[in-house]
């Protein structure tokens, strides 16, 4: 009888990496401390977003871990015209056994790290409002056709929805996918980024809102062309300024900023607000439907009460920035005197929109006075001065 022969079989050894066997004050602690936060305690919004996207001029002293293939590295701040403090110091000098930081260096200021989304907006935060969102839509419209509502509309009105509200469906979607999302990965810190991609699922789901109600009319009711707002958007004078505007939108080059100013801070009031609040909410209970206002008034929420907070949170800073506040003004006005031309011209073309229903909404100029004083209100807010262009 033989025995088998014990294998020599080199024996596993677990040692501990020097840093990570390394104890610190905070070594058991269950929050993050590698950023300061907005108030005397951070949230976990903060602890989530900020600092997630690295970048060498605040902390990361190694340099960008990535680049693209044309040299580029991490998030250029050329991507957008508007400076913050410190931008333009450089980045530190690193060299082989130079430890990665000269002796007794001090951080650079960098401005865009101190955006904080008013919001709290991070992936969490924005599947739990959006379906919240979404289930008060279809509610509303299951009790809709439980009560045979759609049968007490005015046939002008049917008519109005299918080819206008239906239209604006165009511009929700062009806006989202085209604009806002664009522009996410283009942002200096992780907290821009996460705010506009927020913005941009704001908008895609109010397009999608649209769609899903231009269905159930369709089926709904007797005769409803699902398919009108494609000759209204392609055709129809009345939204030929707004598409423009919207086509413009996304042809920006080379600035995020540009995108999301033009759109959140001229586009939404003028033309946006315009038409959802100071006609369609104004309008439709008159002609006999209360249920497009439950839906348009989701899309006008998400702007009015978080993606506007959101954009002037972004912008205001870069007007009072200590260093660079004359520099952003002007290229703030320089946007500013673009965009508002384009948008009342949009705006006027919209102006035979507000005669079609039987039951009138206020005058079209009340309404885009309203919308003017509105946009004012929005620019005082920023510190920026109103452009004469407004009074054309």
């Amino acid at each position: 009888m033989t025995t088998a022969q014990e294998r020599s079989v080199p024996k596993v050894q677990f040692t501990d990496a020097e840093a990570g066997a390394k104890e610190f004050p905070d070594s058991t602690a269950r929050r993050y401390n590698y950023f300061k936060p907005q108030k005397r305690k951070q949230t976990h919004y903060e602890d989530v977003t900020v600092e997630v996207q690295p970048d060498p001029r605040h902390y990361l002293s190694q340099g960008w871990i990535y680049g693209f293939a044309d040299g580029e590295c991490g998030y250029p701040l050329t991507w957008t015209k508007l400076k913050a403090w410190g931008v333009d110091n450089p980045e530190p000098q690193r060299g082989v056994g130079s430890g990665g930081l000269p002796k007794d260096f001090v951080w650079p200021a960098h401005g865009w790290h101190e955006f904080r989304d008013p919001n709290e907006e991070w992936e969490l935060t924005f599947y739990r409002y959006g379906a919240n969102v979404v289930r008060q839509v279809n509610q509303n419209i299951d009790n809709a056709r439980q009560a045979k509502a759609f049968a007490q509309w005015n046939p002008n009105w049917v008519h109005f929805v299918e080819s206008h509200v239906g239209a604006w469906m165009h511009i929700e979607h062009v806006l989202g996918l085209y604009v806002f999302s664009h522009a996410n990965r283009s942002g200096p810190t992780n907290m821009h980024n996460t705010a506009m991609a927020v913005n941009g699922m704001h908008k895609i789901r109010f397009a999608q809102d649209l769609a899903l109600y231009n269905l159930t009319l369709t089926e709904e009711i007797e005769g409803f062309d699902g398919s009108a707002h494609l000759e209204a958007w392609n055709s129809d004078p009345i939204w030929q300024g707004a598409r423009k505007v919207t086509e413009a939108l996304t042809a920006i080059e080379d600035d995020w900023g540009e995108s999301i100013f033009a759109a959140n801070i001229v586009f939404e009031p003028l033309v946006g607000e315009l038409f959802r609040s100071g006609l369609v909410q104004q309008a439709a209970a008159g002609n006999g439907d209360f249920i497009t206002p439950t839906i348009v008034g989701a899309g006008e929420y998400d702007y009015a009460q978080r993606d506007l907070r959101m954009s002037i949170a972004m912008f205001e800073p870069r007007v009072s920035d200590k260093e660079f506040a004359d520099h952003n003004k002007e290229i703030m006005n320089g946007w500013l005197a673009r965009w508002v031309p384009l948008c009342l011209e949009a705006a006027r073309a919209m102006q035979p929109l507000w005669s079609q229903p039987d039951f009138k909404p206020p005058r079209f100029e009340d309404a885009l006075d309203r919308a003017k004083n509105r946009f004012t209100g929005i620019l005082s807010e920023l510190g920026l001065d109103t452009p004469k262009e407004l009074n054309q």
